[in-house]
């Protein structure tokens, strides 16, 4: 089933710096097992095309059912700097939840 990413988690995201970080959760084990399959860097690049050519670093937090990924660069040299839409990045995690991708029917509720 092709959902908005947001149906099944949380997110947060922010800068630091040139870096744009972007923290995702599950609300329970089943999808957080789903999240860590499918959600790489590579998907999250597929997710925000913006994202292309950068490096995509992805921590897991298992204990959190958390992954965090920090998209080195995507804010160019910061803040002060920035002549781009939401240039601290705190829309990008909406955005992420907002993109479309294909779900297990069982996870959604």
């Amino acid at each position: 089933m092709r959902v908005p990413l947001g149906r099944l988690v949380g997110a947060r995201s922010g800068d630091k710096g040139g870096n744009a970080n972007v923290g995702i959760w599950a609300r329970d084990d089943a999808t957080y097992g789903w999240l860590v399959a499918e959600l790489t860097a590579e998907k999250l690049v597929d997710l925000v095309p913006e994202a292309s050519g950068l490096v995509v670093h992805r921590y897991e937090l298992a204990n959190l059912r958390a992954l965090n990924f920090v998209i080195v660069g995507l804010l160019g040299e910061g803040v002060a700097s920035a002549t781009r839409p939401d240039p601290q990045a705190k829309g990008l995690a909406e955005y992420v939840r907002s993109r479309h991708i294909d779900i297990p029917v069982d996870l959604v509720r």
